[in-house]
């Protein structure tokens, strides 16, 4: 039987890729015993048991970028976690290692490329981490979602796979009608999806927040997911109004209804969000993260408005324009066209098979 360890996590961007891959590959081969590890608190520790798999928690967290005594404690965690990484490669015995990013991936790739078990990378971005970095010069093989990736690793090993998302996008086409019923919105009014990814994204709320009354005005409909570090505070913001026209979550877990019905979203600039944007071929307005390592969402966004395939929106200037902008976009049809063709070139839907595929293809398996 052979055994995968698939490691990284942190944010939905990271583990909804893991979890894809871990699907295909059980799709290749049922017999394959998968383990995942992850860092303690992080959202992987719930999703991924909800996925049926298991998992195993790392104590690791990031450093911090300027000098603070914290550092002491996280130097202490990443000696803690190569350790933890040394007793579980030695009591699984993996026959492969693969890390989709985050800070977990990065202990138990190097314990991995330490005793020469073969690794895996996956970099969705298209300005890869620090952690990729770090041991890309060591893993077999890097699936990356953008092209010109050779300024960070070496070029013989960059394979350009498309980012996995998340397969209930893919396997099934959602109704239309059904989604209307399921989010309670009208088949005759243009609707815009915000997300802020599985924690939320401050800006995002802040800026639906401070125009609920333009939005209430409007002959639109929102679906406005806070995610769950927002929802009290936003929800409190929508009681003053009450908006029905403005249906607030602060999760949802029908995506595939959402982005059916939806006619722009508004979003975050993560890889995975970027990736389910082209497959579903929806015209997007991203907000970059400021406080992302390396500004990768920035770069992010750059790649598709470079495509002409989405709406760029500076974090600074979101409360200000977006909302507005959301407004005009959604009712100018041949934009929306526009975006939605050009977003729909640069999706890959079989991603997670063509990742699967290449490792059995190095790995000589069957």
């Amino acid at each position: 039987m052979k055994k995968v360890i698939i490691s990284g996590g942190g944010t939905g961007g990271h583990i909804f890729p893991a979890l894809s891959v871990a699907n295909s590959l059980k799709e290749k081969d049922k017999n394959i015993e998968i383990l995942f590890v992850g860092a303690e608190g992080k959202i992987e520790m719930d999703k991924v048991p909800a996925a049926g798999y298991n998992i195993i928690g790392l104590p690791i967290q990031g450093f911090e970028r300027k000098f603070s005594f914290k550092n002491i404690i996280t130097l202490f965690k990443l000696v803690k976690s190569l350790w933890k990484s040394h007793k579980i490669l030695n009591r699984f015995k993996p026959d492969l290692v693969v890390g989709v990013g985050g800070y977990a991936s990065g202990a138990i790739l190097k314990v991995a490329t330490w005793k020469n078990i073969p690794t895996y990378i996956l970099e969705q971005n298209s300005y890869a981490g620090v952690t990729n970095r770090l041991v890309g010069k060591k893993v077999r093989k890097i699936f990356t979602a953008y092209e010109n990736m050779e300024r960070f690793f070496p070029k013989e090993k960059i394979i350009l796979t498309g980012t996995p998302i998340r397969q209930d996008l893919t396997t099934h086409f959602a109704d239309k009608n059904e989604g209307y019923k399921y989010f309670g919105l009208s088949p005759n009014k243009k609707t815009i999806l915000v997300l802020g990814g599985s924690g939320g994204a401050k800006t995002i709320n802040e800026s639906v927040a401070a125009n609920l009354s333009v939005i209430e005005k409007s002959n639109t409909q929102w679906i406005w997911q806070t995610g769950k570090n927002y929802f009290v505070s936003s929800k409190a913001e929508w009681d003053k109004i009450s908006p029905q026209n403005v249906k607030i979550r602060d999760f949802v877990s029908r995506m595939d209804f959402a982005y059916r019905i939806a006619d722009v979203v508004i979003s975050r600039a993560g890889a995975g969000t970027i990736a389910e944007l082209c497959v579903v071929g929806k015209p997007s307005l991203l907000v970059p993260s400021p406080n992302v390592a390396e500004d990768h969402q920035t770069k992010n966004a750059s790649a598709m408005v470079e495509k002409n395939a989405s709406i760029l929106i500076k974090d600074s200037e979101a409360k200000e324009k977006l909302v507005q902008i959301a407004l005009e976009t959604v009712f100018n049809d041949s934009l929306l066209q526009q975006l939605s063709e050009n977003a729909l070139k640069l999706g890959i839907p079989d991603a997670a098979k063509r990742i699967v595929s290449e490792i059995f293809t190095d790995m000589n398996l069957k």
